[in-house]
């Protein structure tokens, strides 16, 4: 089989067609450079510019959507390259009715928006390009706090329903936007889908159903991925959501690859750890991960990557190792 690019590959994959070799698809946060469209657009670009992976996951810091309703964070040298909160815009619970809706074209959305731009002109037709999309009640999170979110939710239902209808709108709006760019998806984290954190009925009722709202209005879009992070989750609330890849934590908690593959009709994405192996473990280590989950999934419907970011120590030459194992078929 001649080489592919990487529209072709991606599409064989999702169709669960034979390819020249399994795609991959790695993706991080860029601290600092995460704090303009210019520089962040200039990391990703040096990120998949040096490795050419099958997808470029847009990764920004998560209060990308946040900034215009009032939180602050700062960068405190976590090595996932995540932000930390430090004011909660939402403090009572008549906070969430006074979310105003946000203009996509103006602020911190406008400014993503301009780094979409940016690596399309960049990348034109070459690479797909998605762009991560928090789940309305993630926002919320990261607006209230965990705690004051779990607090609302079972003291002040009402009151989080509100804040969550001006979350979903405003994100919708968004959402639009991102089609006036032709990216080709979405990235869709899902945070809260944990028997850890919330009950069944909860999650169906405070997230599922404003995730399927989000997820109806991208339709449109041919490569869309559901995340859902961490550990207890709750796979069977997710299976069913209307995307093309699903993406979790696979090396540290079930369903395994081979599991999900025989659940869900859409492609897996993950295989390798991205704490013990990928940043901690050595490029053999890599390799051999990755060779047991392309043994377990047979190839098909499949990306290796990890379950979630890559931390920013990751070593360079571990992740030449994973882009390498993906040709070993």
């Amino acid at each position: 089989m001649s080489t592919l690019d990487h529209f072709t590959r991606l599409e064989r994959c999702l169709a669960g067609e034979p390819v020249d070799r399994i795609p991959v698809a790695l993706w991080r946060h860029f601290p600092v450079d995460d704090q303009s469209p210019d520089g962040l657009a200039a990391a990703i670009i040096a990120f998949q510019d040096t490795y050419d992976f099958d997808l470029i996951k847009v990764t920004p810091a998560s209060s990308y959507c946040l900034h215009d309703w009032g939180v602050t964070d700062r960068w405190e040298g976590d090595p996932e390259g995540t932000r930390t909160y430090i004011h909660h815009p939402i403090q009572n619970p008549e906070d969430w009715d006074r979310l105003p809706l946000l203009d996509p074209q103006r602020g911190a959305l406008g400014d993503m928006l301009r780094t979409l731009h940016l690596l399309k002109k960049y990348y034109g037709s070459k690479v797909p390009i998605l762009q991560t999309i928090f789940s309305p009640l993630a926002q919320a999170k990261n607006l209230a706090g965990e705690d004051r979110l779990i607090l609302h939710l079972r003291t002040a239902p009402d009151a989080l329903h509100a804040g969550l209808k001006r979350i979903t709108e405003t994100t919708l709006t968004f959402v639009e936007a991102l089609k006036g760019i032709g990216i080709d998806g979405i990235f869709f984290a899902v945070q809260h889908a944990r028997f850890s954190v919330l009950s069944a009925s909860e999650f169906r009722e405070f997230g599922r159903a404003y995730d399927l709202n989000i997820l109806d209005a991208v339709r449109d879009f041919w490569l869309n991925i559901g995340h859902i992070h961490g550990e207890n989750i709750m796979f069977e609330q997710i299976r069913g959501y209307p995307v093309q890849v699903l993406n979790w934590h696979d090396q540290q908690t079930p369903p395994s690859l081979k599991e999900a593959l025989e659940q869900v009709p859409v492609a897996v994405c993950g295989g390798l750890s991205q704490w013990s192996t990928m940043a901690l473990g050595t490029p053999e280590d890599v390799r051999r991960e990755a060779s047991k989950a392309i043994q377990e999934t047979q190839g098909r419907r499949f990306i290796l990557g990890t379950g979630c970011v890559l931390p920013i120590i990751t070593p360079h030459g571990n992740i030449r190792a994973a882009r390498e194992a993906a040709a070993a078929i």
